[in-house]
């Protein structure tokens, strides 16, 4: 009876902390959103900037009350991480400035098939028919939904291919390090924000002068605009949190899966919000297909030899990885 409970426990913080992160990642965009198309501040890496600025100040708080334990994490991994974080950040803005709509979403629709690369080389993670048919089925169901023209660009296709790479090597990297070294998602997400947040608000204001040709310095900031940059700011901390939890309980191609989720929550929300003109038949279409796919996705993943690590040591190798992650999970789980 006592493993059926703690696989109910398991299955309970993992809806939670998928939800958690759905509820904050969607809330952020709807803010910015508001921010950036409402009062025109377009300073995307120094607003990023600010956020893990806001998640440094959490963590640091955290660590005070005695909520984070000291542990370790050697230089030469921190700057590996963020050298991916900063590119996919940077690659990101970019792609979207230099790309069409459409394509930017085929290069994020892409990071799946290179998440389960990286897993397959790196990890040697082997998927079933099933699961790998199911992937497929919420590519093209998210692809239905948002995809319009794909026109592309050399340099537009150099920057999408450079946010693709460094975002999956980020999320894989956060999965690496939280098993290599025994760290939580706070103790990593404090070693990791400070640095961000240096780097970016260091690098942010040029960046977003080259991209928007506008000085954060020269925005006319009020009242109303700086409640929203707290407010994105806020949010944003949970956003940050939540993806390390969940990449840390799903790894990077599930937490890529069930990301879309939000993708097809933000055209709901959007027809909510703007009319029906941003939703129609083939939207709809591709919004069930997509969700038939995850649905998919998670039955055919959890069944043995779904997805599993090729090794001849299964049995023990998964009976150390248990013993020396559940305490980092179970952390994460219970804050």
């Amino acid at each position: 009876m006592a493993p059926t409970n703690k696989a109910e426990r398991k299955a309970v913080v993992d809806v939670a902390a998928w939800m958690f992160n759905v509820v904050t990642s969607v809330g952020v965009i709807i803010v910015n959103k508001a921010l950036m198309a409402t009062y025109g501040f377009s300073y995307a890496t120094t607003l990023t900037g600010l956020h893990f600025a806001t998640t440094t100040l959490m963590t640091a708080a955290l660590r005070w009350f005695g909520f984070i334990q000291s542990s370790h994490l050697p230089l030469s991994e921190l700057l590996r991480f963020i050298l991916f974080a900063n590119f996919s950040i940077v690659g990101m803005n970019v792609s979207l400035m230099w790309n069409s709509v459409g394509f930017y979403q085929i290069a994020k629709l892409s990071m799946i098939p290179v998440s389960c690369f990286l897993e397959v080389v790196m990890d040697k993670i082997r998927y079933s028919r099933d699961t790998k048919l199911s992937i497929a089925v919420v590519l093209l169901g998210v692809g239905v939904c948002t995809v319009t023209d794909l026109s592309v660009n050399t340099q537009g296709f150099i920057a999408a291919f450079i946010a693709v790479w460094s975002t999956s090597l980020q999320q894989y990297y956060v999965l690496h390090l939280q098993r290599r070294y025994n760290l939580s998602s706070f103790n990593l997400l404090g070693y990791t924000a400070p640095a961000q947040a240096a780097t970016l608000l260091l690098l942010g204001p040029f960046l977003d002068y080259w991209l928007t040709n506008k000085r954060v310095d020269a925005y006319n900031y009020n009242l109303v605009s700086l409640m929203f940059i707290i407010l994105s700011c806020t949010i944003a901390v949970g956003t940050n949190l939540s993806q390390f939890i969940c990449i840390g309980r799903f790894t990077a191609v599930s937490f890529q899966v069930l990301g879309h989720m939000k993708t097809i929550l933000v055209l709901i929300m959007g027809f909510f919000f703007f009319g029906k003109e941003g939703l129609n038949l083939h939207v709809v279409l591709g919004m069930i297909i997509a969700v038939a796919g995850m649905i998919w996705y998670g039955n055919a993943s959890s069944k043995p030899g779904g997805k599993e690590r090729r090794s001849l040591s299964v049995p023990i190798s998964r009976q150390q990885k248990h013993a020396s992650f559940s305490d980092s999970n179970e952390h994460d789980g219970s804050v």
